[in-house]
C-alpha cells in the first residue's frame, strides 16, 4: 500500500538502506536531482517519474561546485520547508492514484558528506574529485561558465551513485546538460536512463527557472525577448530557410529591436540585457551548422543576461535581491520536430484534399 508522505533522508547511509529495500521489492525507482526553490517545472519532472515508476526519489542540494568563483552562491534561493510543502502537496495529490507511483524519498545531503575529502573548488584549476565530459563541457553553457558541467557532472555522479536510480529525469529547458549527462551515463557505463521532460513555460512563453524570482516585474516583462528570438528562427525554419545566417538573422532582429527599444526609455523605467549567444548546433555533437539539413534537423539555444535594475523605485518589485544581480536566462527550441509537425500536416492536407 501506498504511505501517505515519504522519509526525509540526510544521511548517505540510511538512504541507501531505503534504496535496498526497494530493490528487494522489486520495485523501479525515478530520481528527481534538483537544488530545491522548486517549481511547475520541477514538478512536471515528478510526475512523469510518479508515471513510470513505482518509487520517486527527490533530492535538494544546491552543489556549490557548478558555482564560479565571481557567481553568488549564497545568493541562491534556499526555500527547502516551502519544497517540502510542495512535495507534500503532490504526494497527497497521487496517493489515491493507484496507476501512478509515489514519493519516498527526499535526500537533503550536506556538503561535508557530498565532498567528504578537499573542501569542494570552484577554481578551474582547483583541487578536488570532478568528472570531466569534454568537449560538451567546454562550448555554449561552458564558454561562459567554465566549472558549471565539471560541477553538474561530479555532483551528479555522486547521486547517481547514491541512489542508483533505474531512471533520471531532467528538463529540455536545460539542454546541454542532458548532453553531458547521457554522455556521462554512457561513457562511464552508468546503469540508469535518462529521460529528457519538455520544457515547462509560463503563459508568455517564458521557461519556467528558479532564476527567475530575481527577475521583478521589469525585467520579467522583457525576459520572454529570448523565446521571441528563438521562436523567430523557428518560423524562419518553416518557411524553408535553413542557411545559418539567414536563421540566426531572425532572432538579432527581435533581440536588437527589443534592446533599442529598451535603450530608448529612461534609466527608471527600462531593463538592459547583453547576449551571450545564439546557437545552431547538431542535435547529436552540439557542433555549430552553417546549413540545417532538414532531415537532421539542430538544436536551438541561447543564452541573455538581464542585467541589474536601473534606478528602482523604493515601491517597485525589482525581485529577489532588490534587482541588484544580474539574471542568466537559457532557453532552446527543436527544429527537426518542427519540421517532421509541417511534414505531417502537408501529408494530410494533401490527403484530404479532393481529387
Amino acid at each position: 500500500p501506498k504511505q501517505r508522505s515519504f522519509q526525509v533522508f540526510n544521511r548517505i547511509p540510511s538512504l541507501r538502506r531505503a534504496r535496498r529495500q526497494a530493490l528487494l521489492a522489486g520495485e523501479s525507482v525515478g530520481f528527481v536531482p534538483t537544488m530545491g526553490a522548486l517549481h511547475d517545472g520541477h514538478l512536471a519532472l515528478i510526475r512523469q517519474a510518479l508515471q513510470e515508476n513505482r518509487q520517486v526519489y527527490v533530492s535538494i542540494y544546491v552543489n556549490p561546485t557548478q558555482f564560479g568563483v565571481k557567481e553568488d552562491l549564497s545568493s541562491y534561493p534556499n526555500t527547502l520547508q516551502l519544497d517540502l510543502a510542495k512535495l507534500r502537496a503532490l504526494t497527497a495529490e497521487s496517493w489515491s492514484d493507484d496507476s501512478t507511483g509515489q514519493i519516498t524519498a527526499v535526500f537533503t545531503p550536506t556538503t561535508r558528506d557530498m565532498y567528504p575529502g578537499l573542501k569542494p573548488s570552484s577554481e578551474v584549476d582547483g583541487p578536488g574529485s570532478f568528472v570531466t565530459i569534454t568537449p560538451l563541457s567546454s562550448i555554449l553553457e561552458g564558454a561562459s561558465r567554465p566549472v558549471f558541467f565539471r560541477g553538474v557532472a561530479t555532483v551528479c555522479m555522486k547521486l547517481f551513485n547514491i541512489v542508483e536510480p533505474d531512471t533520471v529525469y531532467f528538463g529540455q529547458k536545460d539542454v546541454q546538460q542532458t548532453y553531458v549527462i547521457q554522455r556521462m551515463v554512457t561513457d562511464f557505463h552508468l546503469n540508469t536512463r535518462v529521460k529528457v521532460v519538455p520544457t515547462v513555460r509560463e503563459q508568455d512563453g517564458l521557461a519556467m527557472s528558479s532564476r527567475n524570482v530575481y527577475l521583478g516585474r521589469r525585467r520579467r516583462r522583457v525576459a520572454t525577448v529570448l523565446i521571441r528570438a528563438l521562436r523567430a528562427v523557428r518560423k524562419a525554419f518553416i518557411n524553408g530557410r535553413t542557411k545559418r545566417d539567414d536563421l540566426l538573422a531572425a532572432a538579432h532582429e527581435i533581440l536588437d529591436e527589443e534592446l533599442k527599444m529598451q535603450k530608448a526609455l529612461p534609466a527608471q523605467g527600462r531593463a538592459l540585457f547583453e547576449v551571450d549567444y545564439i546557437s545552431l548546433a547538431d542535435p547529436l555533437t552540439l557542433k555549430e551548422l552553417d546549413n540545417v539539413k532538414t532531415a537532421h534537423g539542430a538544436v536551438l539555444s541561447g543564452a541573455i543576461k538581464m542585467l541589474p535594475v536601473e534606478d528602482p523605485s523604493d515601491s517597485e518589485d525589482a525581485g529577489t535581491g532588490g534587482g541588484t544581480t544580474t539574471v542568466r536566462l537559457i532557453d532552446n527550441l527543436r527544429l527537426e520536430q518542427i519540421h517532421s509537425l509541417l511534414q505531417r500536416s502537408q501529408s494530410q492536407a494533401r490527403m484530404s484534399s479532393p481529387l
